[in-house]
């Protein structure tokens, strides 16, 4: 071996270094449901009231003209890592498609804003958080109007398991309406092939998407989930001792009118993300070889083919699911996250399908479960309405972003306001 050899040697190890360095940088920087790093929106205005709560925080918004707590809606915060970002609640509730605070507070209408020290912490948990706040609600309400409760994704799941467990347990909510926004009552869906990125980037270092992915609310969430990277996906643990537990408070609550919004279409018309194409492919210098392909039907029916910097080729396979990424539903920016942080390290990457289902229409609607296609893709709009766990519902005339805020869904739920 001769010098220039060694040289080399030691500058190709160099190169492997600082290559899967950049790779656990950019693990470190992938977010579930958004980046995790991203430009901070403008301050929200600040609060009439700021409530500490159990677990938790709520601020306040008096209505137009008020001067107290009046004809509250309170909502919970959503999933995420990490504390409730107000201002990025605020954002997306006032300064996207339609400024729906400002046409609560128009009607005279206090609005609870309901967040949580930790969003991916138990759903059990930080319903603790959500049931304080109500009876806060009801301590400072100055008028006799009953509540609308409710939240956006998991925040209307923590607000359907916190007032069933008050009215089991005896406690008057005061809530005349409840309301869910987009939240998986049937179970959401993050693609097998990402699941298994996270524990593939956790193995070799860093386990920032891992703990999104594997939190607690995640399980109790998700339809499916893979617990190794070698592992079967299948309904975790937590998810059925979530789902006994709300089975033992009723399921449901029963006092309140309950409805719900869906951000997918109601006509069993999908995203057009096809069964079995690539989504996500990545050509080097850190990911080189691997690839996603959209969720497709049949047995050992390929997901995704890990390989590497950090190690690999690890081909992901499922067996018998439905075509979940194209399905009606809430869609959420999956492949799309992960391929504008890999490509913020340098990685060449072709992004085919930035999203896929993340709530199926079926699911926030609670009409249909979601292991089987003909389920997944009914024409919900064609079943009769008492096929819903719910008493009334909207769905979108698109498959829009997971729990936008839109003309169409704010003014529905608006006229639902209790009187």
């Amino acid at each position: 071996m001769t010098s220039s050899d060694v040289v080399t040697d030691i500058e190709r190890d160099v190169m492997a270094d600082s290559k899967a360095g950049r790779a656990r940088k950019a693990a470190g920087s992938m977010g579930l449901v958004a980046p995790m790093e991203r430009p901070a929106p403008a301050q929200a205005p600040r609060p009439d009231e700021e409530w500490q709560l159990p677990h938790g925080r709520a601020v306040v918004y008096y209505g137009q003209g008020q001067q107290g707590v009046v004809r509250p809606v309170v909502l919970a915060d959503g999933f995420n890592l990490g504390p409730s970002d107000f201002d990025w609640l605020w954002d997306g509730l006032e300064n996207g498609r339609f400024p729906f605070i400002s046409e609560l507070r128009r009607r005279g209408r206090t609005l609870v804003l309901v967040g949580f020290d930790e969003r991916s912490e138990s759903i059990l948990r930080n319903a603790e958080t959500m049931t304080a706040a109500i009876m806060r609600t009801i301590a400072e309400q100055l008028d006799d109007t009953r509540l609308f409760v409710g939240g956006f994704s998991m925040g209307g799941i923590v607000a359907r398991y916190a007032l069933a467990k008050m009215e089991t347990q005896r406690m008057d909510h005061r809530v005349g309406v409840y309301a869910s926004f987009d939240s998986p009552h049937r179970g959401a869906w993050v693609p097998i092939g990402l699941q298994a990125l996270a524990h593939y980037l956790a193995d070799a270092g860093d386990d920032t998407y891992l703990r999104q992915i594997g939190s607690p609310a995640s399980q109790q969430m998700l339809w499916r989930h893979l617990d190794a990277l070698d592992g079967t996906p299948k309904e975790s643990p937590l998810r059925k001792e979530f789902k006994e537990q709300l089975e033992r408070v009723g399921g449901w609550p029963q006092i309140p009118h309950l409805i719900g919004v869906s951000s997918g279409r109601g006509d069993g018309v999908g995203n057009g993300v096809r069964a079995g194409a690539k989504a996500l492919t990545c050509a080097g210098p850190l990911f080189d070889g691997t690839y996603f392909l959209a969720q497709s039907k049949g047995e050992a029916a390929e997901v995704a083919v890990l390989d590497g910097v950090l190690g690999g080729p690890y081909t992901i396979t499922t067996s018998g699911f439905p075509e979940l990424d194209g399905a009606p539903g809430g869609t959420l920016e999956s492949f799309g996250i992960v391929g504008d942080t890999l490509k913020a390290f340098g990685e060449d990457v072709d992004m085919v399908h930035r999203s896929v289902c993340f709530v199926p229409s079926v699911s926030a609607v609670a009409v249909r479960d979601l292991d089987r296609q003909e389920n997944l893709y009914v024409n919900i709009d064609e079943l009769s309405p008492e096929e819903s766990e719910l008493n009334d519902y909207l769905l979108s005339g698109d498959n829009d972003p997971h729990a936008i805020m839109t003309p169409e869904i704010g003014e529905w739920v608006l006229d639902r306001l209790p009187d």
